[in-house]
């Protein structure tokens, strides 16, 4: 029996961060939350688009709680900020969904000085997870959900240059960042394990969907318009795998979760496998390590 947002438990009392949420899978996904009674704060770059995401859920569920709190992962500063704030206002977190992101834009550096894809698809959602750590670690039942992608099979980690310095190719950019999150999401359960917290780490894929991260690849998306409806799921479809890796009760830590049909890009949310490069004990480490020297946010010492 395919799993379903139906089938998931009433949400009511529960306060869940969904990162992104003013389009796309982020949408999509506090959009579910918020109708199964969570409480959902929506963490965007843009206040303006988050209240403009607010107003459309709301739209649709009179009675959602949502909260709207600026958050760039491009930004350090901001990143710290956002926490400080979210901490200042409420005392638990239960969901901390690790979903936005961008793909294959042109060279740009963060404002740290990180490679973009890198800083707002892995680096941030790492400052943000430490941060956010005490709470969710006093939270019975709390989860932690990092968005990786069918790309994490594109790259490995380039650890002698992972700002690609020495050459930009988007591709593998992307790849990297997306590769990165999924170690983060095994080694983030590694971690609160051997230390002994009850809260679970778990990564999600959407399979192949239509977003707008596929703004910048105009000339493929063009190639296979004729096929995009054959091809490519709604952001409703690619956002149950997340649904699922939050909700599901049959979830435990390290699941990865994706599309069941069609090579995992679209179909039933289901737990999926990846490849040996991403669960390599020793590089998970080892990318721990640099993520803390990077951020400068240190947390589950090993």
């Amino acid at each position: 029996m395919p799993w379903t947002v139906q089938s998931a438990p009433e949400q009511t009392g529960r306060i869940a961060i969904v990162t992104g949420a003013n389009a796309g899978l982020g949408w999509e996904t506090a959009l579910a939350l918020a109708g199964k009674g969570c409480a959902v704060v929506l963490a965007c770059r843009s206040l303006a688009n988050a209240e403009a995401a607010k107003v459309k859920i709301a739209a649709q569920y009179p009675e959602a709680k949502l909260e709207c709190m600026v958050l760039d992962l491009c930004d350090l500063s901001s990143v710290r900020a956002f926490a400080k704030q979210f901490a200042k206002r409420h005392n638990t977190l239960d969901l901390l969904i690790n979903n936005a992101g961008i793909m294959m834009p042109p060279y740009s550096l963060s404002k740290d000085g990180f490679e973009s894809q890198l800083a707002a698809n892995y680096l941030g959602h790492f400052a943000l997870t430490g941060l956010l750590l005490p709470l969710l670690k006093q939270t019975p039942r709390s989860r932690v959900v990092s968005l990786s992608s069918l790309a994490h099979r594109w790259s490995g980690i380039r650890f002698d240059d992972m700002q690609f310095k020495n050459g930009y190719n988007k591709r593998l950019a992307y790849g990297q960042s997306k590769l990165a999150c999924l170690m983060f999401a095994y080694e983030l359960q590694r971690r609160l394990h051997h230390a002994g917290h009850s809260t679970l780490s778990v990564a999600a894929h959407p399979g192949v969907s239509a977003t707008s991260l596929f703004r910048h690849m105009p000339g493929i998306v063009g190639l296979l318009n004729p096929l995009t409806a054959l091809v490519f799921q709604s952001a409703e479809g690619g956002a149950l795998p997340t649904l699922y890796a939050a909700l599901g009760d049959d979830i435990a830590g390290g699941d990865y979760c994706g599309p069941g049909s069609m090579a995992e890009m679209r179909g039933a949310p289901v737990k999926v496998g990846s490849n040996r490069r991403s669960r390599n004990v020793e590089d998970a480490a080892r990318l721990w390590g640099e993520s803390e020297k990077m951020t400068g946010v240190r947390y589950l010492d090993t």
